[in-house]
């Protein structure tokens, strides 16, 4: 597969020809910003109101680049780590990840205040903007289980509210194929190496992000303006996270 298009076990490096051609796909996102985004409705079923001022969602969509940057643009996120969920602790490794064998899909974690942004949005966000959720094991140019659509409910009210607006989407045909995404048990979170986090945030010139992740963050500005903020939440730090 062509460089241009592929996320590897190593970041790749691109020559001239990448170059020029990520500047054709900077030039065209302006008019097509949102031709992967599909405008869906919201769940007829959330999470039931609490105190709490923060709460945790972990979803996987393919690259975590484009999610990470993606939700740090989120009003009423407050940060959002690059990660990996789905395999034991040993294996979270990014070079052991991109092997395919070991559990775990790239994935983020989503701090949010439940106050401002709802579990429900966080989902409709996910679904519209984030990710396509009909593609079975992989996203975009990038192939195999580690790249899976998945959802990792925090607790039971959260599974509901998932496995509920799963079926509601899919009941009303609002994507030209099945959906495919997982809801699935989780085991932990494990923060990706630091060179991954950010990635959308500080290179949004590099080729990569260019072409398949710039224009969800711009899809995320006109489908979402109310949830919209130009100046993203950056992640510092996190630890990683147990059930």
């Amino acid at each position: 597969m062509n460089l241009l298009f592929m996320k590897s076990g190593k970041i790749a490096r691109f020559g001239a020809l990448a170059i020029v051609m990520a500047a054709v796909a900077l030039w065209q996102r302006s008019a097509h910003s949102d031709e992967r985004a599909v405008s869906i409705p919201a769940p007829l079923q959330d999470e039931h109101a609490s105190n709490a001022h923060s709460e945790t969602a972990v979803v996987a969509g393919g690259c975590f680049w484009g999610v990470q940057g993606v939700f740090e643009h989120v009003r009423g996120v407050t940060q959002v780590a690059s990660g990996y969920t789905g395999g034991a602790a040993d294996t979270a490794q990014y070079e052991r990840v991109s092997d395919g064998d070991t559990g775990h899909a790239e994935s983020v974690l989503i701090t949010f205040d439940p106050a401002v942004i709802s579990y429900g949005k966080i989902l409709q966000i996910f679904f519209s903007v984030a990710h396509n959720p009909t593609e079975l094991d992989y996203q975009g140019p990038d192939h195999g289980t580690q790249y899976r659509s998945a959802i990792f409910p925090m607790n039971a009210q959260q599974r509901n509210v998932a496995q509920a607006y799963i079926a509601q989407l899919q009941g009303a045909h609002v994507f030209a194929g099945s959906i495919v995404t997982r809801v699935e048990t989780f085991k932990g979170f494990y923060p990706a190496e630091n060179y991954h986090q950010n990635f959308l945030v500080l290179h949004p010139d590099y080729p990569y992000i260019a072409i398949n992740d710039m224009p969800k963050v711009d899809a995320l500005k006109n489908l979402f303006p109310a949830f919209y903020r130009s100046r993203p939440v950056l992640f510092q730090t996190v630890a990683s996270a147990k059930p």
